[in-house]
Parts: structure tokens; C-alpha cells; sequence
């Protein structure tokens, strides 16, 4: 589901006479179908920067990165948009909302903009915001407004709202107090129950035991010019 081959990143630092600083090279893993797979290293070692290429967020600099037979390396935004919108979810480990958007719609949106019958879409949405226990007198509040933690809930709900072939998940259980941290573990291991790939930073040591099936070091794909 997820094929990472031989990729390669570096960054150019404009406003210092365009430096270019080598991040990653030799790049390469595989996340099968019903796989969770942990990505592992020192700090700096590249672990976001690998899932955010994954995600199309950065693009790469060389190699070949095929999640569910698209290329993302080479793929068109048009694809890309596709991509996240019926197959590749992430769940980050910050918000990002439209302001004064309620939150049962902003947990609904992926399932809405798939055509998901609106009922449906909300039932989904409502389903998950109790799991997390956010307060249904929070869910027509924009969730800008909420803590720090409440908005993580609300942002892992939002990425488990549609059934996605394939999962990235940067941080999911940070911060999270132990009801919370056990209903994401549990989410995780339904998701991989139906089938996903999915590949995530886990810094929780025990919830890396739990749900992960393999680790790869990142360590091992940082160029010698970037050590």
C-alpha cells in the first residue's frame, strides 16, 4: 500500500546564499495492508520530514514514493488532492480548522466531501467525538476554541471519520490523558483490523509496543553532509 524507494530530500536556504543542506537520502520502506509501521531516530533525523513527502506536503527531491499506485513524487496536485480525499489520511498533532466552523462539522467534512449522505456523515462525526469524550455541548463551538488536548481529540476523530486505506499518524496519543490514549490505541488497531497501512512517529514507547508491527530507524537514511 505504502512503497518508498530510494528517496532523496535536501533544502535550499535562500536567505543564505542558497545553501543547499541534504536531509535524506537512500530512503526506503514498505507498509502492507493491515500493517502499522514505526518510523524511529534521534531528534532531527528526518521522521516528520519522511511523512510529510508520504503526504505530499514536501516534495522529493529524487526516488519514488507509491501509495496505492499513485506516485507521490511525481504526481500532479490534482492527484494528490484525490489521494487525500479518498485514501491517505493524516492526522497531525495540530488543528488546522476554518474559524467558526462548529465541530461536529469539522469531524464530518472528509466523510462530506466523499458525498457521504450528510446524516450519516454527522452520525460518524458524533460517534467519535463521544469515543474521545468531548462534550456534546462542545460540538457546535468552533474547536478553535478548545485546549490543547480537546483539540488533538478533535483532529484524530476528524482522521478516523473516513475509512482510509491508509493512515499517517504524527504523535497520536501526546499529551493524552490514559481514557484518551486507550481509545486511540483502540482506534488504531480497528483501523488496521479493516485493512490499513499505516505509518506513524509513536514517541509513547507502550503504544509503540502495541501497535506497532515494525519500527524502521530513520537514522540510517540521513546523508553524511547532514550528520
Amino acid at each position: 500500500m505504502i512503497e518508498v524507494h530510494d528517496l532523496a530530500k535536501s533544502f535550499t536556504l535562500h536567505n543564505q546564499g542558497g545553501a543547499v543542506i541534504p536531509v535524506m537520502a537512500g530512503a526506503a520502506l514498505t507498509v502492507a495492508p493491515g500493517e502499522c509501521v514505526g518510523l524511529v531516530g534521534r531528534s532531527g533525523a528526518g521522521k516528520s520530514t519522511l511523512m510529510r513527502m508520504v503526504y505530499g506536503n514536501y516534495l522529493a527531491g529524487s526516488g519514488s514514493l507509491i501509495v496505492a499506485g499513485v506516485d507521490v513524487a511525481t504526481a500532479s496536485p490534482r492527484e494528490i488532492i484525490a489521494l487525500r480525499r479518498h485514501t491517505l489520511g493524516y492526522v497531525s498533532q495540530f488543528l488546522r480548522v476554518v474559524p467558526r466552523v462548529p465541530t461536529l462539522e469539522v469531524v464530518a467534512e472528509p466523510l462530506l466531501a466523499l458525498g457521504t449522505p450528510a446524516d450519516e456523515a454527522r452520525n460518524r462525526a458524533a460517534d467519535l467525538l463521544r469515543r474521545l469524550n468531548i462534550p456534546e455541548r462542545l460540538w457546535t463551538l468552533s474547536p478553535t476554541t478548545f485546549s490543547g488536548g480537546e483539540q488533538q481529540r478533535v483532529n484524530i476523530a476528524r482522521g478516523f471519520a473516513h475509512a482510509y486505506p491508509a493512515l499517517l499518524l504524527d504523535e497520536p496519543t501526546a499529551s493524552l490523558d490514559a481514557a484518551n490514549r486507550e481509545v486511540v490505541l483502540t482506534l488504531i488497531e480497528e483501523a488496521k483490523a479493516r485493512g490499513a497501512a499505516i505509518l506513524g512517529i509513536f514517541h509513547d514507547e507502550a503504544a509503540r509496543a502495541r501497535v506497532c508491527d515494525r519500527l524502521v530507524d530513520v537514522t540510517g537514511f540521513t546523508p553524511r553532509l547532514a550528520a
